[in-house]
């Protein structure tokens, strides 16, 4: 019987970012979640969860999520009790989210986040080294493509604002060293990957499937 890996992106980031990820197809299928848009700002991340749930078809599956993705699978897998839950390059409680990400939640600096954030990175870039990083935009395109005003902002405030403290049962987490957003030294309890950058899910892809397949066989 084959096992069924349920896959969430980042934050603005669609399922392409997984496009480096392989696993044996013999033993596993993977299914790519995609960001469902907010109904409002109000819409509680539990609420989002149960949307992204209605995805899931398959019993005693097998979650992971990257970045923020990782805080979404936490909450999912309270309603779909999977068999594992795996995070990379994310956090297991608030109680890892670094003190300068803290400030912003206390002074409600995230209510100035532009809703054009991520378009008006891609042109920078693109006006700054037309020619060096054109290659890089079509990246950033292609991988950040959630890009809704509304959803955007909703994602930033509930990063900030996740007040979950206790780790949920059967996590595994896969964190690099040099990660920028969510710096190792405020994370307890994983599985280091040496060098590895916040994006790691890229750049680090082979060493990132040498260890799910190896927390996979593993019995829980």
């Amino acid at each position: 019987m084959k096992t069924h890996v349920y896959l969430m992106p980042g934050l603005g980031a669609s399922s392409k970012i997984f496009d480096y990820i392989a696993l044996p197809s013999d033993t596993y299928v993977l299914h790519y979640l995609e960001w469902v848009i907010p109904k409002s700002e109000n819409e509680s991340i539990q609420e989002i969860s149960e949307r992204l749930c209605e995805s899931i078809s398959e019993k005693n599956c097998v979650l992971i999520g990257v970045s923020f993705g990782g805080i979404m699978v936490q909450e999912m897998s309270r309603i779909v009790n999977p068999q594992k839950t795996i995070i990379i390059s994310s956090i297991k409680s608030s109680l890892e989210l670094p003190k300068r990400l803290r400030i912003p939640k206390i002074t409600k600096a995230y209510k100035l986040f532009p809703d054009k954030t991520i378009s008006a990175i891609a042109n920078f870039i693109e006006n700054t080294f037309p020619t060096i990083a054109k290659k890089k935009v079509e990246q950033f395109n292609m991988y950040l493509s959630v890009r809704d005003p509304l959803y955007l902002r909703w994602a930033v405030y509930n990063v900030l604002h996740w007040t979950e403290s206790e780790p949920v049962s059967n996590l595994y987490h896969i964190h690099g060293t040099n990660d920028e957003i969510f710096p190792s030294k405020h994370i307890s309890n994983y599985i280091k990957i040496k060098n590895g950058t916040h994006a790691m899910i890229l750049n680090k892809a082979k060493k990132i499937n040498e260890i799910l397949l190896k927390i996979l066989s593993e019995s829980v």
